[in-house]
């Protein structure tokens, strides 16, 4: 297949309420031709409203939703020219693999010769030449998802919407089918908008993702800014393992448990912050490693060790601030030795410490 033109997608102020419970609060949001964004975020966020709104299955209460300069709120799901791949894949049991992928062709009214050449040649852009014979009960869960997905680009859409597509997929597969399908969306070039509350998914395929909740946009920002500089202890807490310890703020000056600490950026307005610390982050440093102006040495107690293969995981305590932790790569081995109980000295660079909202406020 050929790569295809995309389109940009304009959200300004799409609101959906049910009862007094707003699904979409006055979303505003800016798809980029040609980009691969993720809506992320828990169950109940409004991350699959907001793709049924694309989509056209559900009618916001008011906003606007253009694709290029063309209007859709009112445009039938129909005519809005866009491939869906479902969650539930949504395959006809009683049709072949070809029927299944030719199905948007009939229904546009396609020649059975240039439908046959169009169904094969999407066949074997998802890696499944030679399959339209066979039924889909014949397939495995990831060659089904493969129809689903030769289904959804048969017809060249410019906009592709993915609702969850991987979810039912085993932990090895799904992560496999991720890079495909980035490199599918490389390929063909559509604007992709594409739903998940797994984090990790959405690091590795996302060219920018937007954090949901309560039916508003947290966070719009690519995957390395979301993960390393969170705005909110809401995405941090919900894109990756964080720490969450009180700092107070006092004239430009940062105190953990009453002893400084050195920032990357500026200080927050005088009072209590959250500061967020990444597991991976932290390293354990010896006690004749010297204090630096680029890293904060914290004193802590080894209180707990969990072995997970490739890492093990290290619950630390800190004098008077709580407990934090740290993840030490299996192979390094630095802590094999180290009994329950034992003080460690840990190290957090200053580029490493990141400050959030005031405790209390959740933010």
């Amino acid at each position: 297949m050929v790569r295809t033109s995309s389109l940009p997608i304009t959200i300004r102020q799409v609101t959906k309420s049910y009862g007094k419970n707003f699904a979409l609060d006055h979303v505003d949001l800016d798809i980029r031709s040609g980009e691969f964004l993720t809506l992320l975020g828990p169950s109940g966020s409004g991350k699959t409203t907001l793709l049924t709104v694309l989509a056209g299955f559900t009618r916001p209460d008011g906003g606007s939703l253009k694709f290029g300069d063309t209007e859709m709120i009112c445009v039938p799901p129909h005519k809005r020219d866009v491939g869906m791949v479902f969650q539930n894949y949504a395959l006809f049991p009683h049709m072949t693999v070809a029927a299944n992928v030719g199905f948007p062709l009939k229904l546009r009214g396609v020649s059975a010769t240039d439908m046959a050449q169009r169904v094969d040649a999407a066949l074997e852009t998802v890696r499944l030449g030679g399959y339209g014979g066979r039924s889909v009960d014949q397939l495995s869960g990831g060659q089904r998802q493969r129809v689903a997905l030769a289904r959804a680009i048969v017809f060249e859409p410019r906009i592709m919407l993915m609702d969850e597509p991987l979810s039912a997929l085993d932990k090895q597969l799904r992560e496999h089918m991720q890079l495909e399908l980035r490199q599918l969306h490389d390929k063909l070039g559509m604007t992709t908008v594409y739903v998940t509350h797994d984090q990790r998914e959405a690091l590795t395929m996302s060219d920018r993702i937007a954090v949901i909740s309560a039916g508003r946009i947290m966070q719009l920002d690519v995957p390395r800014t979301i993960y390393e500089k969170p705005t909110s202890r809401f995405v941090a807490e919900f894109i990756g393992e964080s720490s969450f310890l009180s700092v107070r703020v006092s004239q430009g000056r940062v105190t953990l448990a009453g002893r400084a600490l050195m920032t990357a950026t500026p200080a927050r307005a005088d009072g209590e912050h959250w500061l967020m610390l990444r597991p991976e982050r932290l390293r354990m440093v010896g006690p004749d490693e010297p204090d630096c102006a680029s890293v904060n040495i914290l004193q802590s107690t080894l209180v707990n060790r969990v072995y997970q293969g490739d890492s093990s995981l290290l619950q630390l305590e800190l004098p008077g601030a709580g407990l934090i932790s740290l993840r030490s790569p299996s192979n390094a081995r630095s802590d094999d030795g180290l009994p329950l109980g034992a003080t460690v000295r840990l190290g957090l660079n200053v580029q490493d410490t990141v400050l959030l909202g005031a405790p209390g406020a959740h933010a």
